[in-house]
């Protein structure tokens, strides 16, 4: 499955909007039902209101209902990885599990961490009680 996602990712690089800076990431994620969400990098001119691929595809799935996810994968232009910035880490700790593996993939090799090795000691909704 590390491989189709990585292969979703870079289907979901193409559909990127990156109109400033010229850099195309893509995300897929799975779900725990093996649906796969795409995801893909959107820019505005105001950089801050600029969205990035893993949250696409999160907020895709979650708005189709899903809680659960196995796995995301992420792509760019980038001959090195290109890991979730601290926006997506906090989302994607927010609604996923620290265990869900997070694959990055370059033009030669992957790489496969869970969440909680990108994000360790996350603030979470224990902290809001």
């Amino acid at each position: 499955m590390k491989n189709e996602l990585i292969k979703q990712a870079h289907i979901a690089k193409e559909k990127a909007i990156p109109k400033y800076s010229n850099f195309h990431v893509g995300a897929a994620l799975l779900t725990s039902d093996d649906k796969i969400y795409h995801g893909a990098n959107i820019e505005s001119s105001s950089y801050g209101l600029t969205i990035c691929a893993e949250r696409t595809a999160l907020f895709q799935a979650l708005l189709d209902g899903n809680r659960e996810f196995k796995a995301i994968a992420v792509v760019s232009d980038s001959d090195d990885f290109c890991p979730p910035c601290g926006a997506c880490r906090q989302l994607l700790s927010d609604y996923c599990s620290p265990e869900m593996e997070v694959i990055l993939s370059n033009k030669s090799e992957t790489k496969v961490l869970t969440l909680k090795e990108l994000l360790p000691f996350s603030f979470n909704e224990e902290y809001l009680k």
